[in-house]
């Protein structure tokens, strides 16, 4: 099999495209591989699908495709132009490669797979052979190809949070598929715009659809809610996780407190004590579990504070949202005769927001999948020193975990 058919095979070359010439150029590394067509040969308008015959053709140029061994395989060619009477002079699509790419689709392809693979653009640099700009143009084009497929799909059980996106309080919001641990839509900030922004890329019928929507106390997310969903009132689920949170730094400042008052008596009892209060007791060693145990044994004000915490966790067992309330009025009743200043503002502001608290004994969940993609996050973030601007940033999270149809064909 001589070169020029080997590689009308390899490249999948139909007519009236044909595989003219096959060269090596060992300085550059790269087989070279000259594609062309028959003279007289008609093409079709790519907004028109109609044949005509070829106006001229365009400037020569260069697509990468998958290697060969070890060289680079570059498709050279020129592309035709038809006229087409209502759309005008237009470049004909090329079967090998997308309009205004400089890659071959096959490669495209593969390059997706590799950034997949590898969660960082730096290394699937390596492994590609691609300067930066070119490797982040795929990503952008595949996000984009992405976007423009997806087709809406209902939403019954969404989430929404912030992110840290840099260093001097930068955020975005993020708004979570909860069946489907997906991103379905990123803006910038975290205020009720933000928010809205977010709910704004879904459809009607999806806003229709949703059912339940986690997220943490914001007056911004709550607002934005209300405003963009049907009767979301109801349809609101504070996050357990969030409140739980809250919970951990109330007790963690009746503890500074009255660490402070002890220490100025020669008392360092709490000293060191601060994870034994904030981790869940299964996860303490029994080291650790023996000295928990004695400082709780104490009566100090941060045991009672830690045991108000942990009788809060039983909150989300019950089994109606009516019990759930009377449980939460006894717990709130017992928290609030206590001289824990930390500890009655927790209660207070749960007081506030008790309805959309309990609402989880309707829908019951939680924004443990948006946790965990925050993760996710976090962890391309880290692989990639950083994003300084906002939009490549976006970009990436929808590449890695809006489960986009990126596939360039």
């Amino acid at each position: 099999m001589q070169d020029k058919e080997l590689y009308q095979h390899i490249l999948e070359l139909t007519s009236p495209w044909t595989a003219s010439e096959v060269k090596l150029d060992i300085p550059a590394e790269e087989i070279q591989v000259r594609v062309e067509h028959p003279p007289g040969t008609k093409f079709c308008c790519p907004e028109f699908q109609k044949e005509l015959a070829c106006y001229d053709h365009a400037e020569e140029r260069r697509w990468r495709h998958l290697d060969s061994c070890q060289y680079k395989t570059i498709l050279i060619g020129r592309v035709p132009r038809v006229d087409c009477p209502e759309h005008g002079v237009k470049t004909v699509t090329v079967p090998w490669a997308l309009a205004h790419s400089r890659f071959t689709m096959m490669f495209e392809r593969f390059a997706i797979e590799v950034l997949l693979m590898t969660q960082t653009v730096k290394g699937a640099m390596i492994i590609l052979r691609l300067q930066w700009d070119a490797t982040w143009h795929i990503i952008e084009r595949a996000v984009a190809r992405g976007k423009a497929r997806k087709e809406p799909s209902l939403l019954p059980r969404i989430g929404i949070d912030e992110k840290a996106f840099a260093k001097g309080r930068k955020f975005v919001s993020i708004l979570y598929n909860l069946n489907n641990s997906t991103v379905e839509a990123i803006e910038e900030g975290h205020d009720t715009q933000a928010a809205k922004s977010c709910f704004s890329q879904l459809s009607q019928e999806q806003l229709q659809s949703v059912e339940a929507i986690a997220m943490d106390m914001s007056h911004a997310f709550v607002r934005a809610a209300k405003e963009m969903i049907p009767l979301a009132e109801s349809k609101i689920v504070h996050d357990k996780f969030h409140i739980m949170k809250m919970a951990n730094e109330a007790v963690d400042k009746v503890r500074r407190g009255e660490h402070k008052r002890l220490l100025k008596d020669g008392d360092d009892r709490l000293t060191g004590s601060k994870y034994f209060w904030l981790t869940s007791l299964e996860n303490h060693s029994e080291k650790q579990h023996a000295r928990f145990q004695s400082i709780c044994n104490l009566s100090l004000a941060t045991g009672r504070a830690w045991s108000y915490k942990e009788l809060l966790r039983d909150l989300w067992a019950q089994e109606t949202e009516g019990k759930a309330k009377s449980y939460f009025r006894d717990w709130y009743q017992r928290v609030i005769r206590t001289k824990m200043a930390p500890m009655k503002k927790l209660a207070r502001s749960l007081k506030e927001r008790i309805d959309n608290i309990v609402t989880y004994c309707t829908h019951g969940i939680t924004n443990a999948v948006a946790e965990g993609i925050n993760s996710k996050i976090m962890s391309i973030k880290r692989r990639a020193g950083g994003y300084r601007n906002i939009e490549n940033f976006k970009t990436a999270v929808l590449f890695y975990c809006g489960e986009l149809d990126l596939d360039p064909r």
